[in-house]
């Protein structure tokens, strides 16, 4: 039986009648994306037709999801919003903090010994404010929401970029910072601009080595890395119905890659097997009367030019298998196309170190099942892997069935290292090297959905490309990034030249899915006598301070740091050992903006001080200027905020002193997370006036106390010689997003409400 089955029916309970509302409000069919939407709404049935990519829309999400890491700030926050219980079912699953080494028991114990304070904290917070609790070695977030709460037709929340993985499902499922959560926990409206439309329609069929990661690497090579911000991507067509939900999860999961708001597929037979698979008869029973509701109306899919912002086309049959990287998800290149002379012309290098199999994109019991049926074949045929193997299972579920089924012990035989039921070295949890700023130049190939420079290993000379599992296998045994399994042979241990045969495995397990301890707690019925205790001298957890007020008036400001190129939440708050402080606003403040490369000298962590005229860490930097009472702001390129959902890349910056964050243009959560914070998200309405930013720049904002929606702010930036250039910045502030600024963060707005 499913968790929450009666909210799930009451939200299925109103869907016909707001769909139908909608269609006629709206005179037009309905595409899945705009179903789920507009039968979200938190004012209930629609009563006006909105406007994409303008309108910003009050929503009721059904269930929030938060990952350790996340959760302890979301959690934190959520303790100050005035609150005895979440409003909405909300779970905490464990998989960030446990770091990938040994293999799973002795990571797993490692885990509890060294992060027991925070386990502890979030269990206590989950019990008594009515959160489920995930507890550490259960499971990645998103396999688990996927095997337990996703349902088609729903909306969710969720404290990672990668929450769009229930898409897999039928969802509308978002990333969001946690400033966010905690509305939706307060029993609050979630806003959200009314998305963009992205159709991928899908024809043919999968085959051979070809894998549904495949469809969301070309995908990403199609639109970029940006492409898809603020829009929702709907898949349809044979070729997308002819999917494993798992599948689905995949591609949806990876859609964050691009930018996208989420992903989503309509209801088919793979959901329905996948839900009764995984004991969930009762929300497949309740799917399946409302069935037509829970995907894209005929109409929309027959034309999908007229009701599509932009509409793809991928031919199945035509695709093959990819390698996207190094360094960015969204530079792809066919296997057995022209890698070995890219490779060759940019100095990467063809040798390949590792595989590793898993992250919460590629965790099924499917893809262990694939990339094995490979592995296999190594042993069958007298192949010595040239690379080592790592795997992370998805969930304990996953796992279980898996070493059941005899799956894991094929990576065994090969000397695979099974790590823990968690994120690992996907998110830098992966201690790969004692030194790893100094580790020599390589490359690793992985199933995961990130390759920014040191994102798994902490190594910026680590070349990390990503692929399906069974592509990754496949070149893990032949220990080269050109080697192509569909044309290459292989010399064996006997001098033999053998061919690898196409991949097979299981969309879901013959026996069926079986667990022991699946990981879960259900928290107590009354959690008003648990008491939450933090000890004020921990350096991994500490109670937040509300933000005052930045005001109407920033004169005299400075430039902290001019980034460069590509500026993830990875450049700004970066993850690794420093997950260990993300309870701790202060102590995690001092990675502020230290991957960062300063546009006057191409460096990291090494800025001017306008006090002393001397360079410095940027954390230390800025220290002294919020020490001194002086403002600063920080200028940054395209897609500022990329990656993560982290909202330390916002509370960082505005806990230190930065006024206002100046740029290209903003990955959409981070936007909202700045705003969300307090803080000035602005970019320049002439993209040009980036290059007149200097070194020792002073800004003075001239019309702040004007601030109003649709209204620019005007910048004056005075240079060393006394020069001066205006710059216009361009915002997306609402009235409420104002409100926010105007009390210092969205939180503070909440508490005053609800003491009011």
């Amino acid at each position: 039986m499913a968790f929450d089955i009666e909210m799930i029916k009451s939200v299925y309970s109103k869907v016909v009648e707001r769909v139908d509302a909608a269609r006629e409000i709206t005179g037009k069919p309905l595409t899945l994306a705009e179903k789920i939407l507009y039968t979200h709404l938190w004012d209930g049935n629609p009563t006006k037709a909105f406007e994409r990519g303008k309108d910003y829309v009050d929503f009721a999400p059904d269930r929030i999801a938060c990952q350790d890491a996340t959760a302890q700030m979301a959690l934190l926050q959520f303790m100050q919003a005035g609150k005895k219980k979440v409003a909405v079912p909300t779970t905490v699953h464990c998989d960030h903090l446990i770091q990938a080494k040994v293999g799973a028991d002795k990571d797993l114990q490692a885990a509890l010994n060294n992060s027991n304070e925070v386990f502890n904290f979030l269990e206590s917070v989950s019990n008594k404010y009515g959160i489920g609790f995930w507890k550490p070695g259960a499971g990645i977030i998103h396999q688990v929401v996927l095997e337990n709460y996703a349902f088609p037709g729903g909306m969710m929340i969720g404290t990672d970029s990668h929450t769009v993985n229930a898409g897999g499902l039928g969802m509308v499922a978002i990333g969001v910072g946690g400033a966010d959560a905690v509305d939706v926990m307060a029993g609050m409206p979630w806003e959200l601009k009314f998305p963009k439309l992205i159709g991928v329609k899908l024809t043919g069929k999968l085959s051979g080595w070809t894998a549904p990661k495949d469809v969301i690497l070309k995908v990403a090579g199609i639109v970029s890395a940006k492409g898809g911000t603020g829009a929702i991507v709907e898949y349809f067509g044979p070729g997308a119905t002819a999917m494993s939900c798992t599948g689905k999860g995949t591609i949806c999961n990876m859609g964050a890659e691009i930018g996208a708001t989420t992903s989503t597929f309509g209801y088919d037979e793979s959901m329905e097997r996948y839900l009764r698979a995984t004991d969930r008869n009762d929300v497949a029973d309740a799917a399946n009367e409302i069935k037509e509701y829970l995907t894209g109306d005929t109409e929309v899919y027959a034309n999908p030019e007229q009701y599509f912002d932009q509409v793809i086309e991928i031919n199945l049959s035509e695709l093959g298998p990819l390698l996207n990287g190094p360094f960015t998800p969204d530079l792809s290149t066919e296997v057995g196309g022209s890698m070995t002379e890219k490779a060759n012309a940019n100095d990467w290098p063809l040798k390949v170190e590792w595989g590793l199999i898993g992250s919460c994109t590629n965790s099924s019991y499917e893809d262990l099942s694939r990339a094995s049926s490979v592995a296999q074949q190594a042993l069958d045929k007298s192949l010595k892997t040239k690379a080592e193997f790592g795997i992370n299972p998805g969930s304990e579920q996953v796992r279980y069935t898996a070493e059941r089924d005899g799956i894991l012990e094929v990576f065994e035989k090969l000397d695979a290292k099974i790590f823990t039921n968690a994120c690992g070295p996907c998110i830098g949890q992966w201690a790969r090297y004692e030194d790893p700023k100094n580790a020599p130049k390589n490359s690793i190939v992985h199933s995961f959905n990130r390759n920014f420079a040191k994102r798994a290993d902490g190594n910026p000379n680590t070349h990390a490309f990503v692929a399906s599992p069974e592509l990754t296998a496949a070149i893990a045994i032949a220990g080269r990034l050109d080697f192509n399994p569909i044309t290459d042979s292989l010399i064996n241990e006997n001098g033999e030249e053998v061919m690898l045969d196409e991949p097979t495995g299981w969309e879901l397990p013959p026996k069926g899915f079986e667990v022991d301890d699946n990981g879960y707690l259900a928290p107590q019925e009354d959690g008003s006598k648990v008491e939450v205790v933090v000890d004020p001298n921990s350096e991994r957890l500490e109670l937040l301070t509300p933000f005052e007020p930045i005001g109407n008036e920033i004169n005299g400001a400075k430039l902290l740091i001019k980034a460069h190129g590509k500026c993830t939440t990875d450049h700004i708050s970066m993850a690794g050992p420093w997950l260990r402080f993300r309870g701790h606003l202060d102590n995690i403040s001092n990675n502020c903006l230290i991957g960062a490369v300063n546009a006057f000298n191409m460096k990291t962590n090494f800025v001017k001080s306008q006090l002393t005229g001397e360079y410095d860490a940027v954390p230390k930097t800025q220290r002294a200027y919020k020490a001194a009472g002086i403002r600063t702001i920080v200028v940054g390129d395209h897609n500022y905020g990329e990656g993560s959902s982290r909202e330390h890349a916002a509370m960082e910056p505005r806990h230190l002193g930065v006024a206002a964050v100046l740029v290209k243009s903003f990955a959409r959560i981070h936007e909202t997370n700045l705003k969300k914070q307090g803080m000035l998200g602005l970019t320049f309405a002439n993209e040009a006036d980036y290059d007149l930013i200097q070194e020792d720049d002073t800004f003075n904002f001239l019309d702040l106390h004007e601030f109003a929606p649709g209204k620019p702010l005007t910048i004056e930036v005075i240079h060393t010689d006394g020069s001066k250039d205006t710059v216009i910045a361009n915002h997306t502030y609402n009235q409420g997003q104002i409100d926010w600024y105007n009390e210092g963060s969205a939180l503070n707005l909440i508490k005053k409400e609800n003491v009011a």
